[in-house]
């Protein structure tokens, strides 16, 4: 049995874009973010923060680059119905 190889310009042609290892929606989340704590703290050890979430970005690239396209659309796609306390799951709008 031929086992199928990965063409590694197909590879490179289907990831998204990236910058410092994680997607630029990702990056430019993590920008918007670091920018209203600072506004909100004032203080410049929120680049600690802006640092610890590009981390987690990172990490969660390296498994799935997509992870935080995908997690968006899960979040404006499922939103929590009515009964969700009961069976713990959502479910599509029609």
């Amino acid at each position: 049995m031929t086992r199928v190889k990965g063409d590694i310009v197909f590879g490179a042609l289907t990831r998204p874009q990236m910058f410092a290892g994680v997607t630029y929606g990702y990056f430019v989340a993590n920008a918007v973010i670091t920018a209203e704590l600072f506004l909100l703290a004032k203080t410049a050890w929120v680049i600690l923060a802006a640092l610890a979430i590009h981390v987690f970005g990172y990490l969660a690239c390296i498994k799935e680059p997509r992870f935080f396209d995908l997690w968006f659309v899960r979040v404006t796609r499922t939103p929590r119905i009515r009964n969700w306390a009961i069976w713990r799951c959502n479910s599509y709008r029609p």
